[in-house]
């Protein structure tokens, strides 16, 4: 299904695109998002101006568009016009696409697509058979069909009965090759045994002719469709070789030849036939993560009304609609239980096996079971915007992705088909200048031509990042992209923030202890006044004991690593960190906390007032994810705006052996800094909230969330559920993914090594050549797919 949707570019979207492209000297329309007036129109107007290579620009406010005139690389444009304060829009395009058979179709649709005006990027997956194209919005998906269709391929929706219909054929086709091969399969054992068995000249041509021109008859479109665009592909070697091997045995038919080579080019295709049959089905295997979770969206749902369950299409509903679900019914929504309780089987999104209770006001998604419990729920996410459709967005963005390692692809698949060809004809030249003769010298250029296999070398990469971030989703560990992979490859040093992410994140206020004249329900009355509407774990722990009839304060500020500012009938008061206290000057009065608890300070002026003590636990696999990273050669550390002694207590209970504690979010990215200027390749894990900017400085950011918080654009990796193992787990997969990627380049690459020099020399006739050719895409797929059966 196609989709696109509109998105403004961050800074590192834009730099990230090709600086290298640049517009035509004729006016590019760029879509400008932001401007109310004409002071607005004036300002974006100069602003283009200003980039060097840019001829004029003109900004209609109606239209809300520039026309631009010059020779500039369109990123440049975008970010002039963000400095001047204003965005421009972008839409995204998910496209299917028929036809491509190697890495150099990929790489002729990409740079079909690239130079289209108005794409930022574009990204082709052979696995997949998919483009993802970002383009300034405006773009029309006509113009890249076209562009696709130039490129010699056609633009095709997947769908299930799309592909139901090409397996179908694919098994007609085979099916029908090995019927008319079967004879030269009889005649080949015969030979072994020194008998003829082979069907007469006249017969083979009549077996022949079929296999080569009409099941093999794609192999002529798509080589000619590759020559149209002046470059070749896979389909191309194949169509010369088996028509080298098919056009000498005719020729020798007609001169009287008692052995011919129909055989040959009959089984080529045979085994080329065999080798696509197999590989859609891998490739089906491969891609099959995004439709198991789709596939969890019920078809419909029993939206409450007036008191009355009517049932309506699950696409019907809106935000706000109640819904009422049955023990044992799939949830159509997200959204928040106004009624009833019941245990929520989760496993297919977050990969939790065992179920969790919930009840009202908690948030349930899309896609997740009712076990034993009537439901009625507000929706508050539909379509897009849940988390089935989000987490299924960002693996399929992760497969479509392209590793760093893909470069050396890339280069190799651009000259890759000429080279081949060229080897060919220097086979044919040097065996005609040896003295082998026209026969054996055709026989041998032919299986060049058809040993060489640039699917392979296409199907690597791709297919292990389908395979391996598919299994990762499964266990609820999400991939941004495959650029995440290869850091989390080289990760020397994992640190984790302590609360949320190591501890349950709920912390208990354990003690109030109060200075001489202040009474704990007049602290706690303060407290909670302060923490009123306040989302922090400690927040909630006063409240829970302040109880619901506050005051309300006023003047209140947020001091981020140390706590609250505010005014409570007219006290003004802080609450907050021992950083805070030692910050205000003020007299602790003897006050102090156990040490293995998290202190928070109220305070008056130079006075403090009372003492919170706050207590939480560790997550129950917290100290084994310590212990199976250790396995792994794999350094821990801690990082806590939390008192040294709370920090150093958890770290010595955990394992860890380096903690740091009493720091500022900024605090928390100047030490992942310094571990990487010391030679470290840090991952940290945090809750995406204060530790955001760790997780940018990181090398690689994992987010730990829950089930309804896993956009953290700040990570790499996103973990669906706030379970510390999967800590290695995440590192594990991806390290396996990586090493399947070298094991696949490694067979492709030493493949056409090996087996291009064995053809030339003779050591390979044309059928062990296809075979081979075929085999060599299955066996990079069968690697990949073994990532498939990956469990945490």
């Amino acid at each position: 299904m196609n989709r696109r949707g509109i998105a403004r570019p961050s800074g590192e979207d834009a730099a990230g695109t090709e600086k290298t492209r640049a517009i035509a000297p004729q006016a590019l329309g760029l879509p400008i998002a932001g401007m109310t007036c004409a002071t607005c129109a004036r300002r974006v107007e100069r602003a283009l101006g200003r980039v060097p290579g840019v001829a004029s620009a003109q900004v209609n406010l109606a239209t809300e568009r520039a026309a631009v005139e010059g020779t500039v690389p369109l990123p440049a444009l975008i970010e002039a016009v963000t400095r001047a304060g204003y965005t421009v829009p972008e839409a995204r395009f998910d496209l299917g696409i028929a036809g491509m058979t190697c890495a150099t179709c990929a790489g002729r649709v990409e740079r079909a697509l690239r130079r289209l005006p108005g794409v930022l990027e574009a990204q082709v997956n052979l696995a997949s058979e998919r483009a993802m194209v970002r383009a300034v919005a405006g773009t029309e998906e006509a113009a890249l069909a076209v562009a696709i269709q130039r490129a010699g391929y056609t633009l095709r929706e997947s769908t299930p009965e799309v592909r139901a219909a090409e397996g179908s054929r694919e098994r007609r086709d085979l099916l029908l090759a090995a019927l008319l091969t079967a004879p030269f399969f009889l005649g080949m054992i015969g030979m072994a045994f020194g008998q003829d068995w082979m069907p007469g000249g006249w017969a083979q041509l009549a077996l022949a002719a079929p296999v080569q021109f009409w099941l093999g008859a794609r192999f002529y479109r798509a080589g000619w469709a590759a020559l149209r665009a002046g470059t070749g592909n896979m389909d191309l070697l194949v169509a010369l070789g088996t028509s080298a091997a098919f056009g000498l045995s005719l020729w020798g038919l007609l001169q009287g030849w008692h052995h011919l080579y129909f055989e040959a080019s009959a089984v080529v295709i045979l085994f080329i036939l065999l080798g696509k049959y197999l590989e859609a089905r891998a490739r089906r295997a491969t891609g099959a993560a995004i439709e198991a979770l789709l596939a969890l969206r019920p078809r419909t749902a029993r939206r409450l009304a007036d008191g009355a369950e009517e049932e309506v299409p699950a696409a019907a509903l809106v935000i706000g609609d109640r819904v009422v679900i049955r023990p044992g019914e799939r949830i159509p929504a997200d959204g928040r239980i106004e009624d009833g309780e019941a245990g929520i089987d989760e496993s297919a999104l977050t990969g939790e096996s065992r179920s969790v209770a919930r009840g009202p006001g908690d948030a349930v998604s899309t896609g997740t079971i009712a076990l034993d419990g009537r439901l009625v729920v507000e929706v508050r996410a539909v379509g897009a915007e849940t988390v089935l459709a989000r987490t299924a967005a960002l693996v399929a963005a992760a497969q479509a992705s392209r590793a760093p390692v893909q470069r050396l692809v890339d280069r190799v698949s651009a000259v890759f088909v000429p080279v081949v060809i060229g080897i060919a004809a220097l086979t044919l030249v040097g065996w005609l200048l040896a003295g082998a003769g026209a026969e054996a010298a055709v026989l041998r250029a032919t299986a060049v031509l058809v040993i060489a296999c640039p699917c392979a070398l296409g199907l690597a990469t791709p297919a292990a990042i389908m395979a391996g971030t598919g299994a990762a989703a499964r266990a609820g560990i999400l991939i941004r992209d495959a650029e995440a992979i290869e850091r989390a490859g080289a990760i020397t040093l994992v640190a984790f923030d302590k609360t949320g992410t190591l501890t349950e994140g709920r912390p208990r206020l354990a003690s109030v202890a109060t200075a001489p004249g202040v009474t704990e329900a007049e602290a706690l009355r303060l407290a909670g006044a302060l923490q009123a509407g306040s989302e922090h774990p400690l927040a909630r722990a006063v409240l829970d004991r302040a109880g619901p009839a506050l005051p309300k304060a006023t003047d209140f500020r947020a001091l981020p690593g140390r706590g609250v500012a505010g005014t409570v009938e007219g006290r003004a008061l802080l609450l907050g960190s021992p950083r805070l206290l030692a910050e205000s000057g003020a007299d602790p009065s003897g006050l102090a906390a156990p040490a293995t608890m998290t202190p928070a300070w109220l305070i008056e002026g130079k006075r403090a007032l009372a003492l919170l003590a706050f207590e939480d636990t560790e997550r129950p696999n917290a100290a084994g994810a310590i212990a199976s990273l250790a396995r792994m050669g794999t350094k821990t550390a801690m990082l806590s705006g939390d008192s040294p002694d709370v920090a150093a207590a958890v770290a010595t209970r955990l394992g860890i052996t380096e903690a740091a504690a009493g720091l500022l979010p900024a605090d928390k990215a100047g030490r992942i800094a310094a571990w990487r200027t010391g030679g470290e390749r840090v991952a940290m894990v945090g809750d995406g909230v204060n530790d955001a900017p760790a997780l940018a400085a990181a090398d690689l950011g994992i987010a730990m969330g829950s089930g309804t918080d896993i956009a953290i654009q700040a990570a790499g990796i996103t973990l669906l559920r706030p379970d510390p193992a999967l800590v290695p787990a995440a590192l594990a997969v991806t390290r396996r993914t990586l090493r399947t990627i070298r094991q696949n380049l490694g067979w492709a690459f030493g493949y056409n090594l090996i087996g291009l020099p064995l053809a030339a020399f003779g050591l390979l006739s044309p059928m062990l050549a296809g075979a081979a050719m075929a085999f060599s895409s299955v066996s990079v797929l069968a690697n990949a797919l073994r990532l498939a059966r990956w469990r945490p």
